[in-house]
């Protein structure tokens, strides 16, 4: 006789949890590269203008730490909003690269207002402080140096900083985008567990179905035998 087994057979509710989640995990941003280095450039822009520009009737203090902080604090909201909404995700990213891209911008005006080095390719240390920057990610790489470098050399390691870290951000982006065409958004990822929920239901259903028909026909035999017993 066909007869689901008790052990095997799952409560809808139960089975439906078994769906993955709408939401999109959210990811511990302390371990990306690009985050760590806008750790670093909020803490050395700070530093910088503490020592180079003046404490007070300079705008460019206050636009410069904004700049560094909006460029780290967005990446962190962004990732927190992703949990339900990639396209914020996606807009709060930017809005970070902007601030770094803004960032570089005063870091450059402020070698070339003072007749400073910009080390581009061909400088004899452009090699070296790509090096470093590339392969050095965490605050306690740079932190050391802060009130042992110069303006011009804090300057150039920040656009550093800069640069690799939108490069980061672009790949990053990318990534998005191809997992919101792979796995859609949460409008998707609901309309596809509440289809699993059904498809579940369905199933339930089906398997109550046959062993009820399981049931009847065994019910049918045994009253056959019964009459032939009988006989």
């Amino acid at each position: 006789m066909e007869q689901l087994n008790a052990k095997d057979e799952k409560n809808p509710l139960e089975a439906a949890a078994m769906i993955d989640t709408v939401l999109r995990q959210e990811k511990d941003w302390n371990t990306l590269y690009f985050y760590q280095k806008t750790v670093v450039l909020y803490q050395m822009t700070y530093v910088f203008c503490q020592r180079f520009l003046p404490k007070y009737g300079d705008r460019t203090v206050d636009q410069m730490v904004q700049a560094a902080r909006s460029g780290k604090q967005n990446i962190v909201e962004g990732m927190a909003d992703g949990v339900t909404s990639m396209e914020l995700e996606l807009k709060l990213l930017n809005v970070a690269r902007a601030s770094l891209k803004e960032l570089r911008e005063d870091y450059e005006d402020y070698l070339l207002s003072r007749r400073l080095s910009r080390w581009v390719k061909g400088h004899p240390r452009y090699k070296a402080l790509l090096d470093f920057c590339r392969n050095r990610n965490q605050l306690e790489d740079y932190e050391p140096f802060f009130m042992r470098w110069s303006d011009e050399e804090m300057a150039n390691t920040a656009l550093s900083l800069c640069h690799f870290t939108d490069k980061m951000m672009v790949k990053y982006e990318k990534y998005l985008e191809q997992d919101f065409v792979e796995n859609g958004g949460i409008r998707e990822r609901m309309t596809a567990a509440r289809l699993g929920y059904r498809n579940i239901q369905k199933a339930t259903i089906e398997a109550k179905d046959r062993e009820i028909a399981a049931l009847k026909a065994e019910i049918a035999r045994l009253k056959d035998r019964i009459r032939e017993l009988g006989g």
